[in-house]
């Protein structure tokens, strides 16, 4: 799994690039933690929960990028792109909810 320590470890100076595996398993993760958050937090059934959610990713990932500096057309890229993700996450959460 991919670590936050590699440079720490014996050997890892030799290893700076993770494989594909440990990326994936790393996306793997974070999908899972997403999924099991917004489970228990669609379970509440409050209705203004989603827009809420979507508000604060926003407001979250615009203070994020402001350090970066992206030009207008990458910071809109980025939010769509998050939107799309935590859509996603919905739909899964609602879906594994259901079964």
């Amino acid at each position: 799994m991919l670590s936050t320590e590699r440079d720490f470890k014996r050997g890892g100076e030799r290893l700076p690039i993770p494989s594909q595996g440990e990326v994936e398993g790393k996306l793997v993760m974070f999908e899972a933690v997403a999924v099991t958050c917004l489970q228990e937090l669609l379970a509440k059934a409050e209705s203004r929960l989603v827009p809420r959610l979507r508000r604060r990713l926003v407001r979250n990932l615009k203070k994020r990028c402001a350090p970066l500096k992206l030009c207008a057309d990458d910071e809109k890229a980025a939010e769509e792109f998050a939107l799309q993700l935590l859509r996603a996450a919905l739909e899964e959460a609602e879906d594994e909810a259901a079964r």
